[in-house]
């Protein structure tokens, strides 16, 4: 190889730590700090019952990525 050559740039496997990054922020900006906004306006308590909601919101979110990365998978087979 050239010294002035690169080598191939990954592209696939670029996207997939993107969109995996982008997942894990998603996640963590709703259950973090959704959570700690609603603790800090409407208490601790509050919180604690909204919790399961965000964590449910999260698991969706999860489950639709894992449906959408299979279903790419199965199709380029």
């Amino acid at each position: 190889m050239n010294s002035h050559e690169r080598p191939p740039t990954d592209y696939r496997g670029m996207r997939k730590r993107n969109e995996l990054w982008l997942l894990g922020a998603a996640i963590v900006v709703l259950v973090v700090v959704g959570g700690a906004l609603i603790g800090l306006l409407f208490g601790l308590g509050n919180m604690l019952t909204a919790l399961p909601c965000l964590l449910a919101g999260a698991g969706a979110i999860a489950v639709l990525y894992l449906f959408f990365a299979l279903l790419e998978r199965w199709t380029d087979g």
